[in-house]
């Protein structure tokens, strides 16, 4: 017997959106800032489409570094059209910057984390080697 495949999470069901809507619509693809309102175009022109998943898809695309790359330096908004509707404000240009120095700084101190741990084991393996071949050689001698 077959077990019946479980249900997608609405994670899963996001990124599979996030993957059509990028197949679809260029604004997506090329990561241009998108229009205020996208959320509602988007559902006029695919019924049937959860809210909450969309609400995921829309959120995993505008936090990502390629999203929030372009907005920091952007001036307009596209609609699903690809032209322009609206201005980037100031605001939302500042708060794509900060957020992504926030990210930068967390990775770096992440990375620095993990090389500082892995001197440390580092070092305990070396101690311990030593301390081996200390023992080795005074067990000998009895």
């Amino acid at each position: 017997m077959n077990a019946p495949n479980p249900a997608p999470t609405p994670a899963q069901s996001a990124r599979a959106l996030l993957k059509e809507l990028q197949a679809n619509f260029p604004v997506f693809k090329q990561a241009l800032p998108l229009s205020i309102g996208i959320d509602k175009q988007l559902l006029s022109r695919l019924p049937g489409t959860d809210r909450k998943v969309l609400r995921i898809a829309l959120g995993i695309h505008t936090n990502s570094l390629r999203y929030l790359k372009s907005l920091e330096k952007a001036k307009e908004r596209f609609n699903l059209d690809g032209s322009p509707e609206g201005e980037v404000s100031e605001t939302h240009r500042n708060h794509a910057a900060e957020t992504l120095r926030e990210r930068f700084k967390r990775e770096a101190e992440q990375r620095r984390a993990q090389r500082e741990a892995e001197r440390a084991e580092e070092v305990k393996k070396q101690s311990m080697e030593k301390l081996n071949q200390l023992a080795q050689k005074f067990s000998r001698g009895r």
